[in-house]
């Protein structure tokens, strides 16, 4: 399946690296050297996946991370960020970025991740044809073919890194991940060094499903090992 990219890079020569590779996986991709022109792309078209870079001239890519979420929770956005900054990573899986990367990178991770999105994409495809039945966990309902959730019947607006994530420890009630697990079950990809992206996307969930979320009922950690669906709800 050929798949439409919105690479957001004011640094011209990465942006157009980052187009000719992804060239080569059949898609095409456009490309915005600062915020207000990649707001202005994403309203105008569609896109299957941004690859957005926080350093922007104008308006800084987690404005641009906020602004996309508001007009869209599904279209996963892959962030760039400097490796010395873990604060930028930390804010731009809190601003609802599904994933990042640091600077420098190499190409083949790059590209790694792109295609785990794509999977996650085709995966997500053939679950809205039907095929999974709505699964129930205490008062959390979810309509895995509109990749919907609600939780004492009121609907919760997730990202799909999130409702992914959900369903994923909704499905296996009591079995314990690890964040390494997690990553390769849900993300895609097994590269160490990124379990920390774990943990924010469980804080950021808690915060939706969970009455208290320091007092966590559904997602529990398991300490010194990682994490677990309470299956007492099911």
């Amino acid at each position: 399946m050929a798949y439409r990219l919105l690479i957001v890079e004011d640094n011209a020569d990465i942006a157009q690296l980052i187009r000719f590779h992804v060239r080569d996986l059949g898609c095409e991709a456009d490309i915005a050297g600062d915020g207000q022109t990649a707001l202005e792309l994403f309203r105008e078209n569609s896109y299957q996946l941004v690859v957005l870079d926080i350093m922007l001239p104008d308006i800084d890519g987690l404005e641009v991370c906020r602004q996309l979420r508001t007009r869209s929770s599904r279209v996963p956005i892959l962030m760039l960020t400097s490796r010395t900054d873990e604060q930028d990573r930390v804010a731009g899986l809190e601003t609802g970025a599904d994933d990042y990367i640091t600077k420098p990178f190499s190409f083949p991770e790059l590209m790694a991740r792109i295609k785990a999105q794509f999977r996650r994409i085709e995966a997500h495809g053939e679950q809205g044809n039907g095929t999974l039945a709505p699964v129930e966990a205490g008062d959390i309902h979810i309509d895995t073919a509109r990749r919907q959730v609600r939780v004492s019947g009121r609907e919760v607006v997730l990202t799909a890194r999130e409702f992914d994530l959900l369903l994923h420890f909704a499905s296996h009630p009591g079995q314990v991940f690890s964040r390494m697990q997690l990553l390769e079950k849900v993300w895609g990809y097994h590269y160490e060094g990124y379990e920390h992206t774990v943990n924010s996307h469980i804080n950021r969930l808690r915060a939706k499903i969970e009455e208290n979320p320091a007092e966590p009922r559904y997602i529990l950690t398991v300490w010194g090992v990682g994490y677990r669906f309470s299956e007492a709800l099911n």
